[in-house]
């Protein structure tokens, strides 16, 4: 394995306060990287850099961490065009959509589904996301939701089995029969492929009792939880995630002041999508008040067909931080570490010696630029793992 010296950096966001600024970012200015194979070796002052196989001028750049986007369904066939178009001319968001998605997504092949995944992947990867999750969850038959699964898998470790999406239109007038299948056959089939298990927990889909069930049971597989809560409006689904010790609670968009305290004294992260507020023209998660309580929070795209057809990670910064309450250090932040931490990763979301090697030079002087400057593709360079991905 060689070494790549990473130097003349303006700025670099490490997030580790011992490194840096004693900031949760960890700021260093006029600073420097080493990478050794997919590790960071070494971080600090650019002039006590020591000497690598390979130099790189970062010519005055700013360097994050590879942006870790913790929420996305990326295993899609078609496209939802119409309804976004008619959505934008008046008609309100519902879960139901998801039904054209399904359709679509079972007449693909497996070729088909895994070139999508590859090109949103590469999409997103050219936007600086060195780390994916993503979900079945537009399949809803065991065979279906399987193959999506393995597909994902193929792609990223990061994969999270979402049988519960909706109720399966095949089985419209017996949910109960579904949500057996959900916890039953399906779970056996889709189990070895994922690491997660999510439920959309929320009006027109799945109840408090049978999201607890199906998380219940997922657990009992060796899946960990994740829950869609309280997007379309106040509900169990926070309160369940925290109670089964959930890695996260996805959109966090409508809160009682019990759901916001729930969350800031566990480790479920709340992870928000502004991404989805954007494209249905819904209300915007509070995320000052998350913060303000001492919560966890993390920022994703949510990227889907339906409701938040974005792979941008810095688009959605930029949303956080003009109509969220969040600060740029706390969007950047939330975007990278807390990402890991919707995930329960330590090797990644940080600069620092021993993470992976997943760094992103912007064409900026400083990280604020991403909410400065939105809109504007200002990531010039990725290396993923140690490579230079561009």
């Amino acid at each position: 394995m060689s070494t790549t010296l990473i130097t003349n950096i303006r700025s670099l966001v490490t997030n580790d306060p011992a490194l840096g600024d004693a900031t949760p970012l960890g700021l260093l200015p006029d600073a420097a990287v080493v990478l050794d194979g997919d590790r960071v070796a070494w971080v600090g002052p650019a002039a006590g850099a020591p000497a690598a196989d390979e130099a790189v001028d970062a010519g005055g750049r700013a360097a994050i961490p590879g942006f870790v986007d913790s929420h996305s369904h990326l295993v899609f066939a078609g496209d939802r065009t119409q309804e976004f178009n008619a959505r934008m001319s008046g008609r309100a968001y519902s879960a139901g959509g998801i039904r054209t998605t399904v359709a679509a997504t079972r007449a693909a092949t497996d070729e088909e589904l895994s070139a999508n995944v590859a090109r949103y992947m590469a999409e997103a990867l050219r936007q600086g996301t060195t780390t994916f999750e993503t979900k079945s969850g537009y399949g809803l038959t065991v065979e279906d939701e399987a193959r999506a699964l393995r597909i994902a898998a193929f792609h990223t470790d990061e994969v999270t089995y979402l049988g519960a999406h909706i109720v399966s239109p095949d089985y419209a007038d017996d949910p109960a029969a579904y949500v057996a299948l959900v916890t039953g056959e399906m779970l056996d089939a889709c189990a070895p492929y994922a690491r997660w298990v999510d439920v959309f927990c929320e009006k027109g889909a799945f109840d408090g009792d049978q999201a607890r069930a199906i998380l219940t049971a997922g657990k009992a597989k060796g899946l960990h939880p994740r829950v869609h809560a309280n997007q379309l409006g106040h509900g169990p689904g926070v309160q369940v995630a925290v109670e089964l010790d959930a890695a996260s609670a996805d959109h966090c968009t409508h809160l009682s002041d019990e759901d916001v305290d729930a969350l800031a004294n566990s480790s479920t992260v709340a992870t928000l999508l502004p991404g989805a507020e954007f494209s249905t023209r819904a209300q915007w998660p509070d995320a000052r008040r998350l913060l303000d309580a001492g919560a966890t929070v993390a920022l994703s795209t949510d990227c889907n067909p339906g409701s938040s057809f974005t792979s941008s990670v810095p688009f959605c910064i930029a949303l956080a931080v003009r109509d969220m309450g969040m600060t740029p250090d706390e969007a950047i932040w939330s975007a990278t570490a807390g990402g890991a931490a919707a995930l329960r990763r330590t090797d990644v979301g940080r600069l620092t010696p021993g993470a992976r090697a997943d760094l992103v030079l912007l064409d900026a002087p400083s990280h604020v630029h991403l909410a400065y400057r939105p809109g504007v593709p200002l990531v010039s360079d990725v290396w993923r793992q140690g490579k230079r991905c561009r």
